[in-house]
């Protein structure tokens, strides 16, 4: 937990599936609305490199009907922290009975102009895609950052389950950070950052 700075999240150590990581969720009372929801990382100037971590997400009691355990690592996160880029997971749409659902499994967004929503509006199917997940299990992700491109990969596949040839805020250094959606619980361990 040193060096962590938590922003609009409650952080602690925990022991999750008998593995020890830490678990973030939003505190109580907090808005639906605050989509900068980050345990952040004591890393300053992240421009292009690797994030690799160990993820788990699965919505928490009494969380609204839409909660899917959105989990997932921001990266280039401003000092505001409104602006940032992330991929992440949906893991209770991993495997739904709807294909529509499951293709909508890991997701790229760039806050705070180009939300899901508008990415999914605007030119569907480019920013998410299918992955295999199971709620509130540990999923391995590793996130290549370079200039204007990026690419996740899930459960140490070889290939990539997402590319982006096109970051929406371009190429500039910021802060990593763990980042939770609402309604989730989410678990982090194993996160490492390597800067090009």
């Amino acid at each position: 937990m040193e060096g962590l700075r938590a922003n609009k999240v409650q952080a602690e150590p925990v022991t999750h599936k008998g593995k020890k990581g830490i678990r973030v969720i939003a505190p109580p009372g907090a808005s639906g609305d605050n989509e900068d929801r980050l345990l952040l990382l004591p890393v300053k100037d992240f421009e292009s490199g690797t994030v690799e971590a160990e993820v788990s997400g699965e919505p928490g009691s009494g969380a609204g009907q839409g909660a899917r355990g959105f989990v997932g690592v921001a990266f280039r996160v401003g000092e505001d922290t409104a602006k940032f880029d992330a991929f992440y997971l949906r893991p209770t749409n991993g495997r739904a009975e709807d294909q529509v659902r499951r293709n909508h499994s890991a997701q790229y967004i760039s806050h705070p102009a180009w939300t899901w929503s508008r990415l999914r509006k605007e030119e569907p199917e480019k920013y998410e895609t299918y992955v295999d997940l199971v709620p509130g299990e540990w999923t391995r992700v590793r996130i290549e950052v370079d200039g204007g491109n990026a690419r996740l990969y899930v459960h140490g596949n070889a290939q990539p389950s997402l590319v982006v040839n096109d970051l929406k805020q371009g190429s500039w250094k910021g802060q990593v950070g763990l980042w939770i959606g609402p309604g989730t619980v989410g678990h982090f361990r194993n996160v490492k950052v390597i800067k090009k």
